[in-house]
């Protein structure tokens, strides 16, 4: 009895001293962080957010601790800025202090810190130790850490370089877009105006497009190994927009030995990985180092010419990840937004009208669209800019780090400390755009008709870290939209006013629901 009272004691003495702690550090964080709502050990403030309509409560929080605050995530400590005048500040004003890229744990479970994004593995955050060079780290006990310095700037210059070599930005990339739509509406002649899910056909007609310059190739629709890889991609937008994939994002040290998705999102990433490495085995049995037929190739040659140089970054693994990145956002993100198209222009059959009455215009009905015809065609290009405003695919942003101590408005942010720039706060800011919570072309034209630019536009982010395939995607979104448009007339099999325009899941990802129409020849 004596030895339990002991015992007692203890463990309340153990815990008084702990909960001391931890309360000290955190009253010592706030006084130094934006403010933000109180977490409680473990939870953060996961009690004050509802994980299922993230942005809403994130929209509440700002209304109260402003566009700069602290949330807790679980373990994670995070600052969120909202609104586009937040984000604008720190990754185009304060660019440089916040070019880290921060984690994605549910990603980082295969890609660890290699490749063209290369975000820290979280425990990375924790500590900084001496970068050894990066195929030295592959067979080392340690870990790679804060790749978001070199690495990241070799290997995104190295992508930009090649790809723009391989016609990224210029004539034959559109003509590689052409040649991928003519194909997506043959296949759509196929289903004989029955009704069918679209999203296949989309996704493997825009994946091909990146597939061209990465592999040098495009593959068949009945292609049964890459249909299944195509699912495998939107598995991986839906799993990491799951609960199981936010608690692993929250809890990684703890999720990483439990059971759920974070699993099978493992297998998933590992499947496709296996893929690209078969794809460069292919190539490096037949490559020609004087002619490069892709991506791949391009980088085969470069390792080669740094064989001898122990701090290169041309390794395999970087070669692997690097591939693996451009083949999933090339494939996933525009087929998304496409998928999304359908939806919101069928809702709204008075906005099909003046999209078809400018295509006959402009283009008619015989000839392929080009992206000069955009130019021609500004309530089409209003149209498309509102679909990927509305859409919000990618509502949180990539999460960034600041790389030093830096000085952010009245606060003093340390280095390491986690960004979430809200894109989806930047896209409905009613001080950039007068409706945001209605779909409305009207936010991208001027009083003359004339398309208009705005500086919140930014669904592929801004600054030193927006995304590298801006252009390709701009150029497919147009290209693909305005073909199908031209060659069919889609019917879905409710009433326009009654079509469901709600993602399926929101997280970090918006996933649209699943859905079948009918696809006419005009």
């Amino acid at each position: 009895m004596f030895l339990a009272g002991e015992l007692t004691v203890y463990l309340y003495a153990v815990t008084s001293v702990l909960l001391f702690l931890y309360f000290w550090r955190i009253y010592d964080e706030r006084s130094r962080l934006p403010p933000g709502p109180f977490p409680l050990p473990l939870i953060g403030n996961l009690h004050q957010i509802n994980t299922g309509d993230m942005v809403n409560s994130l929209k509440a929080l700002s209304r109260k601790y402003g566009p700069v605050f602290t949330l807790h995530l679980g373990m994670r400590r995070v600052v969120m800025l909202w609104g586009y005048d937040a984000v604008k500040e720190a990754l185009v004003d304060q660019g440089e202090e916040f070019s880290g890229r921060g984690p994605v744990p549910i990603y980082q479970l295969v890609m660890k810190d290699y490749g063209i994004a290369t975000p820290p593995c979280p425990e990375s955050i924790k500590s900084v130790r001496l970068r050894a060079p990066a195929c030295v780290l592959q067979a080392s006990r340690f870990r790679p850490t804060f790749s978001n310095g070199e690495r990241w700037k070799e290997m995104r210059r190295f992508a930009l370089m090649t790809l723009r070599n391989f016609g990224m930005g210029k004539r034959s990339i559109e003509e590689r877009v052409q040649e991928e739509a003519y194909h997506l509406i043959d296949a759509l002649k196929k289903t004989k105006g029955l009704p069918f899910d679209p999203a296949i056909q989309i996704s493997n007609s825009v994946s091909n497009v990146i597939c061209s310059v990465i592999f040098g190739k495009r593959f068949e629709y009945h292609d049964k190994e890459f249909v299944e890889l195509l699912h495998r991609i939107h598995d991986t937008t839906v799993i990491s927009s799951s609960l199981g994939g936010q608690l692993y994002t929250m809890y990684t040290g703890i999720m990483k030995y439990l059971p759920g998705s974070h699993r099978t999102m493992y297998k998933v990433i590992t499947d496709l990985e296996t893929f690209v490495k078969k794809r460069v085995k292919i190539n490096q049995e037949t490559i020609d180092p004087n002619s490069p037929r892709d991506f791949i190739d391009c980088f085969l040659i470069k390792m080669g010419k740094d064989k001898g140089n122990p701090s290169t970054e041309y390794c395999m693994k970087n070669l692997v990840i690097s591939v693996l990145t451009l083949f999933m956002a090339g494939t996933e993100t525009v087929s998304t937004t496409i998928k999304h198209s359908l939806l919101l222009i069928k809702k709204h059959p008075e906005i099909e009208a003046r999209i078809l009455a400018e295509i006959d215009s402009v283009i008619g009905r015989d000839r392929l669209p080009t992206i000069v015809d955009r130019r021609r065609m500004p309530y089409t290009d209003a149209v498309i800019h509102e679909i990927q405003r509305f859409s919000d695919i990618v509502p949180f942003g990539v999460p960034h780090i600041v790389i030093r101590d830096t000085k952010f408005r009245r606060f003093m942010l340390p280095k390491g400390t986690e960004i979430y720039p809200i894109l989806s706060s930047v896209l409905s800011d009613s001080a950039k755009f007068e409706d945001p919570e209605n779909f409305d072309p009207g936010h991208f034209l001027d009083e003359n008709g004339c398309f208009k630019n705005n500086d919140a536009f930014m669904p592929f982010s801004t600054g030193k870290r927006i995304c590298l395939g801006e252009g390709l995607a701009q150029m497919e979104l147009f290209i693909y939209i305005t073909t199908i448009l031209q060659k069919f007339k889609l019917q879905f099999p409710c009433d326009p006013k009654d079509i469901d325009i709600k993602p399926r899941l929101s997280g970090f990802f918006n996933v649209p629901i699943s859905y079948e129409l009918q696809a006419i020849p005009h």
